[in-house]
């Protein structure tokens, strides 16, 4: 069956901030945000000529793109780590699952940036070898293969 930590984690309700995050990723993500986000701009441009582009017509803009610009970094962020996370979660359930694959891969992303590199250079190594030996193989040749017999015409 599955790990307690599976079944807890499936089960558990997720944080309101967690809750919020998918629903305005989500919400955002759609045509129809972009599309209320342009018409906010085309309406504000079309003002200015009313309000006389003044410094007050330009603060909105700048402080409406700014605020929106902040608060979309760290949902942006909170969604990119989340997926990040799940796919190295799946990542690394191919490789336990794998007889042959090394479990010594597993969080390799907790590693330094050294460690990393050097296991990096070993994968290079056996991904070079691997070509070498590829180019040292003599292209099989497709066999020829003769056309079947043909009946003789009976005419």
């Amino acid at each position: 069956m599955f790990p307690s930590y599976i079944i807890m984690s499936v089960t558990k309700n997720p944080s309101v901030f967690t809750r919020f995050a998918k629903l305005a990723s989500r919400a955002v993500g759609r045509p129809a945000a972009f599309t209320i986000a342009l018409a906010a701009l085309i309406l504000w441009a079309l003002s200015g000529p009313v309000f006389s582009f003044s410094d007050t017509w330009q603060l909105i803009i700048n402080t409406g793109t700014t605020i929106v610009t902040f608060l979309m970094v760290f949902l942006i962020q909170n969604t990119q780590n989340r997926d990040a996370e799940a796919m190295q979660v799946k990542l690394d359930e191919l490789i336990r699952s794998n007889k042959t694959a090394h479990n010594a891969l597993l969080d390799l992303e907790d590693l330094e940036e050294e460690e990393l590199d050097r296991i990096r250079a070993d994968y290079e190594r056996l991904a070079a070898q691997a070509r070498g030996e590829l180019k040292r193989r003599k292209p099989a040749r497709a066999k020829r293969e003769k056309p079947p017999k043909q009946p003789p015409d009976e005419g």
